[in-house]
């Protein structure tokens, strides 16, 4: 099996956690505008939250996950889906369609020049607008899990801040957010040593602990978690 094989099958395990992609649409959503670009959408589990919006620009490096979002989501007039690298002129070229926000969600971490990938969605983005980023947290974290999904790295508040020094960003917000999950990754990483997440261990998480996790920290940003959202803002 492929890594592009493996990282499809992951997406597919992930589709049924309801509650996780509307913790995540609360989280993310109120960042953005009207006509958003998401980067990395996959086979489209955060994009079906988005179709509420004027326009939604949906790219991916891999033509199997574009063919498979537009039939899951079938003829919508406000979808526009493209097959293509963050760093081609084809990416570039988006910029026609006059996206005001740009989600990014667990996909910089599979980028090795990540700051080439971040001034590359910037470009394509007028003047104050948003680049809402997740991604996973604390390289002690790293295990086997990461490495079949093609991370090259995790991240710190430190190291996103250097990021966005690097490509000329200011940042509207940094946490970390999923703090339970923190201790669930470190198992399957480090006592588990696990190839990938289970579905079991999807199911339990998504039913019983992200209401629980979504409304502790509805109220009070935890000190650590398994994941960093950061919002960016395009001087």
């Amino acid at each position: 099996m492929d890594r592009t094989t493996y990282t499809l099958e992951d997406q597919d395990r992930m589709k049924s956690a309801d509650r996780y992609f509307a913790w995540q649409s609360r989280l993310v959503r109120k960042e953005l505008g009207r006509r958003v670009l998401e980067v990395g959408c996959g086979l489209g589990n955060f994009t079906g939250t988005l179709l509420d919006r004027e326009a939604v620009i949906a790219v991916d490096i891999e033509p199997q996950c574009i063919q498979r979002l537009k039939r899951r989501y079938g003829n919508r007039p406000n979808l526009h889906a493209f097959a293509c690298d963050v760093l081609s002129p084809e990416f570039r070229d988006l910029a026609r369609l006059r996206p005001d926000s740009c989600v990014c969600l667990n996909v910089l971490e599979h980028i090795e020049d990540d700051g080439a990938a971040l001034k590359a969605m910037a470009a394509v983005l007028a003047p104050g607008s948003a680049i809402v980023v997740l991604v996973p947290a604390f390289q002690t974290l790293y295990g086997p899990i990461d490495r079949n999904l093609g991370h090259h790295r995790r991240y710190s508040r430190g190291a996103l801040r250097q990021l966005a020094g690097r490509t000329g960003l200011r940042i509207r917000k940094l946490h970390y957010s999923n703090c339970i999950g923190f201790f669930g990754w470190w198992a399957n990483s480090h006592i588990l040593k696990r190839e990938a997440q289970s579905e079991e261990q999807i199911e339990v998480f998504d039913r019983y602990l992200v209401p629980l996790i979504s409304a502790v920290e509805g109220v009070a940003r935890p000190p650590f978690g398994q994941s960093l959202l950061a919002v960016f803002e395009k001087p």
